[in-house]
């Protein structure tokens, strides 16, 4: 019997988000990921131990996109586009944005990113435990905005229904609502985050 063909993780990442990209997160699984590969699941069990693992190889893979250079100008300024680098980068694969918060401590990319955000508010001056929260913010704020964009858009049909209210009972409601259909997610994420600095100081 032959041996099994060489695999490394970065096929195995690249697999498992073709099935993520095509099916969504539910369809994940070792013999979706295995059948993706060409492999039994036995087989696959050679590389990674569990679903867990594909997981974390998958988020790492997709926040390998980001780019960590540094931009000019002024610290919100470069945090602004670091975090929007973020948002581009997951948005493109949405079955990943549940994964974000379960693995961002064990990949190398999120590290990195992080390791960047940090350097980025001690050179502004913030340090010790208003760092901390700082950046608890901000990555509260760009993951949160993620999974607010992909399960809930403002151009979805929550929006729809608040809009919809009457206008008798919920006057501001439904007409924040209307307003908030017009607004993309680019601008709603932006603007968020810009609020954000500002509360920050930056």
């Amino acid at each position: 019997m032959p041996r099994p063909r060489s695999l490394t993780p970065h096929q195995i990442a690249t697999a498992a988000l073709n099935v993520l990209d095509r099916e969504g997160l539910e369809a994940l699984s070792m013999r979706t990921v295995a059948g993706e590969l060409g492999m039994s699941t036995m087989s696959l069990y050679r590389y990674v131990s569990d679903r867990g693992q594909v997981e974390e190889l998958v988020v790492d893979l997709v926040l390998q996109e980001i780019d960590l250079t540094v931009p000019r100008g002024s610290a919100g300024r470069r945090l602004s586009v670091l975090a929007d680098r973020v948002r581009v980068a997951v948005s493109r694969h949405p079955a990943v944005v549940p994964l974000l918060l379960i693995h961002r401590h064990g990949v190398p990319s999120s590290t990195r990113w992080g390791e960047v955000m940090l350097t980025v508010l001690t050179g502004a001056g913030i340090t010790g435990k208003a760092r901390a929260i700082a950046f608890r913010a901000i990555m509260g704020y760009v993951f949160g905005a993620l999974q607010v964009e992909h399960f809930g858009a403002l151009a979805g049909p929550g929006t729809a229904a608040l809009a919809g209210l009457p206008p008798e009972e919920f006057p501001i409601l439904s007409e924040t609502a209307a307003q908030a259909r017009t607004i993309p997610p680019e601008e709603e994420f932006r603007r968020g985050f810009d609020l954000l600095l500002r509360g920050l100081g930056l």
